[in-house]
C-alpha cells in the first residue's frame, strides 16, 4: 500500500468494572463502584489491605482484597506507602483487574467507553493513500474493535465491513474476525484509502 500514514492509538478505559453484589442496604443485587480508596490494617507485623467499593445507589461499603496477613517485612515500602496514600495509579491498576474481580464475584459489568490519545509515527507522507493504526492498551477493554474504528473514523461498522470485503482492510495478528473481539493490544489495522472518496476526512478524523 503507498504513501501509508502510521499512527498510535493509545486506548484508555474511562470507567472501571462494576462488580455485582447483594446488597444489604437496597436488599438486592446491585453494582458496586471503585471508590478509589484503600482501607489498610495493621494487626502486629500482619498487614490486611482492600480496595473499598461502594453501592452506586445507597453508598453501602464492600471490600476488594488485595493484601491478606502479609508480613510487613515481605512488603515492598513503596507498595505499602502506596496503599496508605491512596495512590491514584495504584487503584486503577487494581479496579481494572477484571481476572481479579472475576474470580471472586460471579458477575462483573464492563464499560465500554474509553478514551483515544493519536499520535503520529515518523513523517507524513505526501498524498496519503491509506492508513496503519497501531493500537495500544492501558487497560483491557470491553470496546469491540469494530466500534471503536467506527466511532473513531466517524463511518459506520457497515462500512468497515465493506472494506473488509474488498481487502481495503487487514487486521493483523488476528485478522477480520478481530473486529467483532474486544480491542487488543498489539493489533495493526491497515486500511487502503486510494480511491475512497472521504479519505482525507477519513484521515482527519484518525489523528492525522
Amino acid at each position: 500500500m503507498p504513501s501509508i500514514l502510521r499512527i498510535r492509538w493509545a486506548i484508555a478505559p474511562k470507567t472501571a468494572p462494576r462488580p455485582h453484589l447483594n446488597c444489604n442496604r437496597c436488599g438486592g443485587l446491585n453494582a458496586y463502584r471503585c471508590s478509589g480508596k484503600f482501607r489498610v490494617n495493621a494487626n502486629g507485623k500482619r498487614i490486611d489491605a482492600w480496595l473499598i467499593y461502594r453501592c452506586i445507589d445507597c453508598d453501602n461499603s464492600w471490600n476488594f482484597g488485595i493484601l491478606e496477613r502479609c508480613n510487613r517485612r515481605d512488603i515492598e515500602p513503596a507498595l505499602l506507602q502506596a496503599l496508605e496514600c491512596n495512590d491514584p495509579v495504584l487503584a486503577r491498576r487494581h479496579a481494572f483487574d477484571i481476572a481479579a474481580l472475576r474470580s471472586r464475584i460471579g458477575r462483573v459489568e464492563e464499560s465500554p467507553e474509553a478514551a483515544v490519545h493519536k499520535q503520529v509515527l515518523g513523517d507524513r507522507p505526501e498524498n496519503t493513500a491509506g492508513l496503519e493504526l497501531q493500537l495500544e492498551l492501558e487497560m483491557p477493554t470491553a470496546l469491540r474493535l469494530d466500534r471503536l474504528l467506527a466511532n473513531e473514523l466517524g463511518i459506520s461498522r457497515s462500512r468497515l465491513q465493506v472494506w473488509e470485503e474488498k481487502r481495503l482492510l487487514a487486521v493483523g495478528p488476528d485478522g477480520a474476525k478481530a473486529l467483532r473481539r474486544p480491542a487488543r493490544a498489539g493489533t495493526a489495522i491497515r486500511i487502503d484509502l486510494s480511491s475512497d472518496p472521504d479519505r482525507d476526512g477519513i484521515i482527519a478524523a484518525a489523528g492525522g
